[in-house]
């Protein structure tokens, strides 16, 4: 959730929470399958259930924020799979298989799309728990509904006809939930703060200042790591095992102290709640007004004309489908073994929009100049 739990106070539930939640839904999948007559081998239901409840493990701090920052250009999955064949080896290579249905090298395939499609236990998840957490009932979907309408065709998961309808609003909820909730703009202002908290961190540190933090934090402060340092050197996946957000908290209340002004302010910031201005447009910003807001800014907050004004006054872009028609895609399986993509089986929504990219541009800078 990020930095959601700012605008949504509920919004404070775990990945834990998430991982354990999704296996339930997995163990209700698997049953469902098995009672349509399909074949899950006791070995093939274990292994599916240990890849949903550890795809999550290579998450940092703060969801995907930290994934800009800290160990930029590394996807989260990525490092959940050098967890999981580290796990293998302690558990003597009991994990092969979920490794396999994970990185969908099994030959079953629907496996891998009950652990990671369009349609998986981890959406099916995160969409209910994060819609009652946050209380936007938007987000409210019939998982159970859907999961029982799940079936097997040609090793491809479908759905019956008869879910089309649930279907149609899980991908209305997923939609919704994306602008309501994850891309809020409160939210996305405090993110893009604690990216930026990061980015100067480390360009002070390059700089052969003293950044004074927690250990396992210092350690990713101090020097970039390359997806190949991951896989060759334990320290680095020991130090990324141990950080969370308290880490991050810490952090942020020593660097309000910080003499660098720009580190001070943004980690003060983020503490306070003083949170940079927002504005979103369908359009790119004129580049006269941004810098009208940068010269403002510059002398509102003290900085000289050597100091960066891009960590207070940026524009950037969101973007976000609710679902992709170049993915796996979404089935529906009719009575007389038929098959068609949810775009074309839907007679209600028009999927050629809610599969079209939206993107939007936004533009931050202090309300103090607002």
């Amino acid at each position: 959730m990020g930095l959601t739990s700012l605008v949504y106070p509920g919004a404070t539930h775990t990945r834990f929470q998430h991982s354990v939640g999704c296996m339930h839904l997995m163990s209700a999948a698997v049953n469902t399958l098995v009672q349509k007559g399909h074949e899950i081998t006791h070995e093939e239901s274990e292994a599916v259930h240990a890849a949903i409840l550890l795809h999550d493990l290579g998450h940092g701090p703060f969801s995907h924020l930290l994934e800009a920052t800290l160990v930029q250009g590394i996807h989260h999955e990525n490092l959940s799979l050098l967890f999981m064949e580290r796990l293998n080896h302690e558990l003597d290579g009991r994990l092969t298989m979920a490794i396999q249905i994970f990185t969908n090298h099994y030959h079953k395939k629907f496996l891998h799309q009950l652990v990671s499609s369009q349609l998986d236990m981890d959406r099916l998840d995160y969409l209910r728990r994060d819609s009652f957490y946050t209380g936007v009932s938007e987000g409210v979907i019939s998982s159970d509904r859907i999961i029982k309408m799940l079936n097997i065709h040609n090793d491809e998961l479908v759905v019956e006809v008869k879910g089309i309808y649930s279907i149609e609003k899980f991908l209305v909820a997923r939609r919704l939930m994306y602008w309501q909730v994850y891309l809020h703009k409160t939210a996305l202002v405090a993110e893009q703060m604690l990216i930026s908290v990061f980015k100067r961190a480390r360009e002070l540190s390059a700089r052969g200042e003293k950044i004074a933090t927690l250990p396992n934090l210092d350690f990713f402060i101090q020097q970039a790591y390359s997806m190949e340092d991951f896989r060759r050197n334990d320290e680095v996946l020991n130090h990324y095992a141990q950080l969370d957000d308290s880490d991050v908290m810490s952090a942020l209340k020593i660097w309000s102290q910080h003499q660098d002004k720009i580190l001070r302010t943004l980690s003060q910031g983020l503490i306070q709640r003083k949170l940079l201005a927002i504005e979103i447009s369908d359009h790119p910003f004129p580049v006269d007004k941004v810098q009208q807001k940068e010269e403002m800014a510059r002398q509102q907050i003290g900085l000289s004309k050597n100091d960066p004004i891009d960590y207070f006054v940026f524009t950037n872009t969101i973007s976000n489908n609710a679902y992709s028609v170049s993915d796996d895609k979404i089935n529906i399986l009719y009575p007389d073994q038929t098959v068609k993509d949810i775009s074309e089986a839907s007679d209600m929504l028009n999927l050629s929009v809610l599969g079209k990219t939206v993107r939007k541009n936004f533009f931050c800078y202090p309300k103090s100049i607002r």
